[in-house]
């Protein structure tokens, strides 16, 4: 028998060549044909064990390269959970093998353009629960600079935008082997996954007129002495009068109960440049001893609205089963005391402006965005920090959120990042500006308050759903077909 470790080595290369389509390299377009190769080496597994294990090595190339930057913090546990989680993979194995395999006729053709996608997109919905490291690397998000294909998102948020573009993946692979008319569903399929954007972006009517709002964002970058004196240069420097000033993630390290001289010094703040302060507060509670993130709203009479940050980073913030796992933080840079989650969102009035403000990592859930614009938010607002993963493609990766966040929602976003990647962008997910993390300023942004509400706000993940019930469906035949062919004959 012919060696199968060639293919299963290839599989692992290819299975890492989506990295180049998210940021920073941000080849965009290459997701479009970036899984192809992967799912000709999926097709040509000689079992259904073997397509399994294939599948698991693609998964494996895949998170190992585009969270490369997870590895100098999880250190030896790195391999570990790439690896475990790579498990969501042997059944897309399979499933790819079975669908691209019979692929001979139009309506298997059809079938595996449809299951395949549906099957990407539920590995994605599984592992971007929280507790499992969260939605990072999604395929959809490859597209954040293309607000013609984003338009999908405002329908069914950045899951359909992956359908789509595993769709497209899937249609050329039938097209290089399919056979006679299955070939031309596989064109058809390609082209219709690439146009459904653009072409619902033409057909959607503009945005009602809205004024601007001016919103600074001031990004201090490394800063090796005293951070809330450089913030406060930064802020009291502003080139013309805003309406929001946004401050990064821990841009304050003291309990402001507990220490009323840095308050009022923020108030004071608040009113020498005329605009409420967003600060968030990084720091243990004053009574409880717990640490928490509070985004922090601050006028001229002190503080006005307080959001303490929900859904907190898996080991960075804490430890799931600290008794059982706590052993982590001795070799991995795990949070060496859990932080404390807060209860609920909380959408703030800015001077008659509704923010609805989230934390760094609550940046790359689509839910959490979706919640706030139900809430009432007409502008979502992001604080984050990401002095950890400086220099990696980590920055770049979770500023782009914003733009899906956008699109989804059809409200404005606006960035800060202590460290990190400040950006903004408008309803439809069009970048309006972009600070990268190698500088620092204050980055002042006329944001046109133009919104509306999407189907996605509406419906929510409606996408997930669809693909678990067509997986669900497809297996419940494959097992039909099983027992119908084992059945003897009369």
């Amino acid at each position: 028998m012919r060696s199968r470790w060639p293919a299963r080595g290839a599989v692992l290369i290819v299975g890492a060549l989506p990295l180049v389509a998210f940021p920073a390299p941000g080849l965009d377009l290459l997701a479009w044909v970036a899984l192809v190769p992967v799912l000709l080496l999926l097709g040509t597994a000689d079992t259904p064990g073997e397509a399994a294990l294939r599948g698991w090595l693609a998964g494996v190339g895949f998170l190992a390269a585009t969270q490369y930057w997870l590895a100098p913090n999880l250190v030896y546990f790195f391999p570990f959970a790439i690896g475990l989680l790579a498990l969501l993979w042997t059944g897309w194995g399979i499933l790819a093998r079975a669908l691209l395999r019979g692929a001979e006729t139009p309506a298997r053709a059809a079938l595996a353009v449809v299951g395949v996608p549906a099957g990407w997109v539920l590995i994605e919905t599984v592992r971007s629960w929280h507790w499992l490291g969260g939605p990072w690397s999604l395929f959809g998000s490859t597209q954040w600079r293309r607000p013609s294909v984003l338009a999908l998102a405002s329908v069914g948020g950045v899951w359909l935008v992956g359908f789509a573009v595993v769709a497209a993946n899937v249609g050329l692979a039938i097209l290089l082997v399919g056979r006679g008319t299955a070939r031309h569903v596989g064109a058809a399929a390609a082209l219709v996954a690439v146009a459904a954007g653009p072409l619902w972006s033409a057909t959607r009517p503009e945005l009602p007129h809205a004024p601007a709002v001016p919103v600074a964002l001031v990004q201090p970058g490394i800063v090796h002495d005293d951070l809330q004196i450089r913030q406060e240069e930064l802020t009291r420097g502003l080139s013309r009068p805003v309406h929001l000033v946004v401050w990064g993630e821990s841009s304050v390290g003291e309990d402001l109960t507990a220490r009323p001289d840095v308050l009022d010094r923020l108030t004071a703040l608040s009113g020498a440049v005329g605009a409420e302060l967003l600060v968030n507060v990084d720091a243990r509670v004053a009574g409880s001893g717990a640490i928490a993130k509070t985004s922090t709203l601050i006028g001229r009479d002190g503080i006005e609205a307080e959001y303490r940050k929900t859904r907190l980073v898996p080991f960075g913030e804490y430890v799931p089963f600290r008794d059982q796992l706590g052993w982590l933080t001795r070799v991995t840079a795990a949070a060496g005391q859990n932080r404390e989650a807060g209860e609920k969102l909380v959408v703030m009035d800015v001077d008659g402006l509704a923010i609805g403000p989230l934390i760094s990592f609550e940046q790359t859930f689509p839910d959490l965005a979706r919640a706030q614009a139900r809430n009432g938010a007409a502008l979502l607002v992001y604080q984050s920090s990401t002095a950890t993963f400086q220099g990696s493609w980590a920055p770049a990766q979770l500023a782009s959120f914003g733009a899906l966040r956008a699109a989804e929602t059809g409200r404005p976003v606006a960035a800060a990042a202590l460290t990190g990647v400040s950006a903004a962008f408008d309803a439809r997910g069009n970048r309006l500006a972009w600070m990268p993390a190698a500088e620092s300023g204050v980055l002042i942004v006329d944001v046109p308050m133009a919104g509306e509400d999407t189907v996605f706000d509406r419906l929510g993940s409606w996408v997930p759903a669809s693909c678990a019930l067509i997986v669900a469906l497809l297996a419940v035949g494959a097992l039909a077909g099983r027992r119908s062919s084992r059945q003897p004959s009369k």
